[in-house]
């Protein structure tokens, strides 16, 4: 005979069950990603700005084209890989198998983005802007997905994912096919308007609890550099453009979510270890 006694393994304790009906917080969800579906379709359609694939650096090295705008996607695989091998270490009971899963997704959303935005960078022009976005929805959707599991609900993180991953893409197509890049930039925005709301609410149990205001924080430094591509450029005498700068320090927002892995792993388990009888 096997007698098991269950040990608690977060601070949190285990992930408590989603109720049959929808919660305030998820009906709350649900009507502000109607309302960015709205604001996406109703708003007047924009083009690129002129010149946006016209990046500062425009420097080859050993044959690479704009060497330095294509290998500063690095940090992104680096970033992902350090994550994955975290989040491996991670005993299974330390946070919901939602959060576990989104996690995944985001991290390996970033090793995907090293790549699409290598590819554009190769020789920027709109097509490759849209492989570009594609790694970014994945990662995208992962990051909004693990802070909806962690703020509101497991379910509410799972659908909210599954959808980013689906209008992300389709926005990219859009602006790629149509010239309209106002679904994708109502995305991103909207994005950002949803973490920041997140961010004030208490983690449920089974919670990541990684700090959305550090990834906010990096990320908007990141598009402030993106903005200040020439004048970073000329700022730093040619060493760096701000769009390069830009893929570094975006890379740098999933340091939240990694050092909240990195917690989890290294704190001490609540309670006895399992207990086997014979």
């Amino acid at each position: 005979m096997r007698l098991h006694t269950a040990a608690l393994h977060h601070r949190l304790g285990p992930p408590a069950p989603s109720p049959a009906h929808a919660t305030t917080a998820e009906r709350a969800l649900l009507l502000a990603v109607a309302a960015l579906i709205t604001l996406a379709v109703l708003l007047p359609a924009a083009a690129l700005p002129t010149g946006y694939h016209d990046f500062a650096d425009q420097r080859a090295w050993l044959g690479l084209p704009h060497a330095i705008d294509v290998l500063s996607n690095l940090p992104f695989a680096a970033m992902g890989v350090w994550g994955l091998a975290w989040l491996r270490r991670l005993p299974p009971a330390r946070i919901g198998a939602a959060q576990r899963g989104l996690a995944a997704l985001f991290f390996f959303g970033l090793v995907a983005t090293t790549l699409c935005s290598a590819v554009y960078h190769l020789a920027p022009d709109h097509a490759g802007l849209c492989i570009d976005r594609l790694g970014m929805s994945a990662a995208f959707a992962g990051l909004l997905g693990l802070a909806a599991a962690d703020h509101i609900s497991a379910r509410a993180g799972v659908a909210l994912a599954a959808f980013v991953a689906l209008a992300a893409p389709a926005t990219a197509l859009i602006d790629g096919l149509a010239g309209n890049m106002t679904p994708w930039a109502v995305l991103q925005g909207g994005a950002l308007v949803l973490l920041a709301a997140l961010a004030v609410r208490r983690p449920q149990p089974g919670a990541l609890g990684f700090s959305i205001a550090g990834v906010i924080a990096l990320y908007a430094a990141a598009k402030a550099l993106e903005l200040a591509d020439a004048p970073v450029f000329a700022l730093t005498q040619h060493l760096i453009s701000g769009h390069s700068a830009k893929h570094i320090v975006a890379a740098l927002a999933a340091w939240p979510v990694v050092r909240a892995l990195q917690r989890a792993a290294q704190a001490p388990a609540n309670g006895a270890a399992a207990l086997t009888i014979r």
